[in-house]
């Protein structure tokens, strides 16, 4: 769906509201270039608009907010670019998780972050550490993260099981590999927002997204606001969700 005839939408009701929302930030680069400007300048803009959708989930009290800041195959990208966007997470890890932590959110780091910087991987650390208790949002940031490797890790997981003897392979199924990805402990996601006008998940939450409702928007990442955020929990809340069944819900 897209976010065209944006609506003007000041209240929902809670019980039709998603409970967790995940959002592949997409359009920093392309916002920077058509203002003739470097790439961070992109991405620092696209922090901003992080901050603002994190406040709009704490005010519109979702359960869980999930946010695509860096796949695993972003490492493909120029090494300047990358060594710019490792120093603003890990300036915006120092910066904010005080501010989180003060507004009860949880912050969840998900990938694999053992390819980070020694610096960085400690900072991530101790940002969960810090916000472990809170309950409040939950804000998980996907960081060297892709489905494939979500999947697999957690294949690797039951595997490890199997050959100490601590599972049958006859009792894997959905749900034993539900509990080895990540974000198991939470809500499954409900909507899924892609900015940037591209209609594609790539490599996103592919286990946990199997029954989310997508909503794509042509805005570019930096320009998301409340309004778009608020269209697109109108749009979910339209939606008739039957999860594989026949039946109306």
């Amino acid at each position: 769906m897209s976010s065209k005839n944006k609506q003007n939408i000041s209240t929902f009701s809670s019980n039709v509201l998603p409970r967790h929302v995940a959002i592949i930030m997409d359009g920093n680069r392309r916002w920077a270039n058509t203002r003739g400007k470097l790439r961070i300048v992109g991405h620092k803009a696209g922090l901003d608009a992080a901050r603002r959708a994190v406040n709009f989930a704490i005010n519109y009290k979702l359960d869980a907010l999930t946010l695509y800041a860096f796949s695993s195959e972003n490492w493909k990208r120029p090494s300047g670019e990358i060594k710019s966007l490792m120093q603003l997470f890990s300036h915006a890890l120092n910066k904010e998780i005080h501010t989180l932590h003060k507004n009860n959110i949880k912050l969840r780091i998900i990938g694999d972050i053992n390819k980070f910087t020694v610096e960085l991987q400690k900072n991530i650390k101790n940002s969960e550490q810090l916000t472990a208790k809170n309950n409040g949002l939950t804000l998980n940031i996907a960081a060297n993260y892709g489905g494939r490797w979500d999947i697999i890790q957690g294949v690797k997981q039951l595997a490890t099981q199997v050959q100490k003897g601590m599972l049958n392979p006859n009792q894997i199924n959905e749900d034993t590999l539900c509990k080895c990805v990540c974000m198991n402990e939470l809500a499954p996601v409900d909507l899924v927002i892609r900015t940037g006008g591209e209609y594609r998940i790539s490599n996103f939450l592919l286990w946990q997204i199997a029954y989310a409702e997508l909503f794509f928007t042509d805005v570019l990442w930096p320009d998301f606001n409340d309004m778009i955020f608020k269209n697109a929990l109108n749009t979910f809340t339209k939606r008739e969700r039957r999860f594989g069944s026949n039946a109306s819900a």
